[in-house]
């Protein structure tokens, strides 16, 4: 189905395509990825209650968790409306402002979870390389310190975006290729030189993930330092598992990054689905699976979900 637009709308509006060429089978694809939405609610809302209602988890572990459960949430609600509005009410008009707006929460949220599982990093450094001044380093106040700083350093960063991108005149088309807004799609659309959007948008990655990324794998070299140092194999064994979880949160966040990042860059040849299903693993993978992976391999939170559900029975 053909999106139509007149030279009226082209000043306010752009139009989210969804899967382009596959519109008449929208209302079957929104099944799983309703699906997949529902679940991350659920499962980072759980890990939430079990955290916020046990007084056993207010510890700097969880506490992290926590910031991460939010994270992935905001995440997911900032590209909800969109896509199943056009899945399900084939809403494809977005205003500029609000998808400026949309474009904001999606890069900012990504940009604080890669700062947090920095500071899940740190703390597994901490309490396998330093635990007798684990609760003396990571204090409540640190820990907020810590989050705040996250969140400012992602947002101020991302806050010139939308405003790099008003400047522009779009002639050609205002047509994107997601059901969301993203600053790479946005700006192909410009009539003008992009170059310092290219720019800065290499800066913001490179301060980012790029920095957090050299940081958890120094702390990983670390603790796998301090790890083999230890005496007997149990006490290896048991210090590794404690990093299992933070380990597969950063796969699950960074290979799908690594992956989407290849596919624009090396993938033109590649079809339009391909890029499109990149994006979703990107955005909607890591929310799904961080509460599954935290429910499964941490014991404590495993226990306290099972007890919740034990309870209701």
């Amino acid at each position: 189905m053909a999106i139509l637009y007149n030279s009226s709308l082209q000043k306010a509006t752009f139009f989210l395509t969804g899967f382009q060429g596959l519109e008449e089978f929208h209302g079957w694809i929104s099944i799983p990825f309703c699906s997949i939405y529902l679940i991350v609610i659920l499962g980072n809302l759980t890990i939430l209650h079990v955290i916020r209602t046990d007084a056993t988890l207010h510890e700097p572990m969880y506490y992290f968790l926590a910031m991460l459960a939010l994270t992935d949430l905001g995440l997911c609600l900032s590209t909800l409306p969109t896509v199943l509005g056009i899945f399900w009410f084939d809403a494809r008009e977005i205003g500029i402002p609000a998808c400026f707006t949309q474009l904001f929460f999606i890069h900012t949220l990504s940009l604080v979870e890669s700062s947090v599982l920095l500071s899940m990093s740190f703390d597994r450094y901490v309490a396998i390389c330093n635990p007798l001044r684990y609760s003396t380093i990571l204090t409540p106040r640190r820990i907020v310190k810590m989050g705040l700083s996250s969140v400012l350093r992602s947002a101020l960063l991302i806050l010139p975006l939308p405003f790099l991108l008003k400047r522009f005149h779009y002639c050609r088309s205002h047509v994107l290729a997601h059901a969301y807004c993203l600053h790479l799609e946005i700006m192909k659309l410009a009539c003008s030189s992009i170059i310092v959007n290219h720019i800065y948008g290499l800066f913001v990655v490179a301060c980012t993930v790029g920095v957090d990324s050299l940081l958890i794998f120094l702390s990983y070299t670390l603790i796998l330092h301090a790890v083999l140092g230890k005496a007997s194999r149990q006490e290896r064994l048991r210090a590794l598992n404690t990093c299992i979880s933070h380990i597969c949160a950063v796969l699950l966040f960074y290979i799908p990054m690594i992956g989407l990042s290849l596919v624009h860059r090396f993938g033109e040849h590649l079809p339009r689905i391909v890029h499109l299903l990149m994006s979703y693993v990107y955005l909607l993978v890591p929310p799904l699976m961080n509460p599954i992976v935290y429910s499964i391999k941490t014991k404590q939170i495993r226990q306290r979900i099972i007890k919740k559900f034990e309870f209701i029975k």
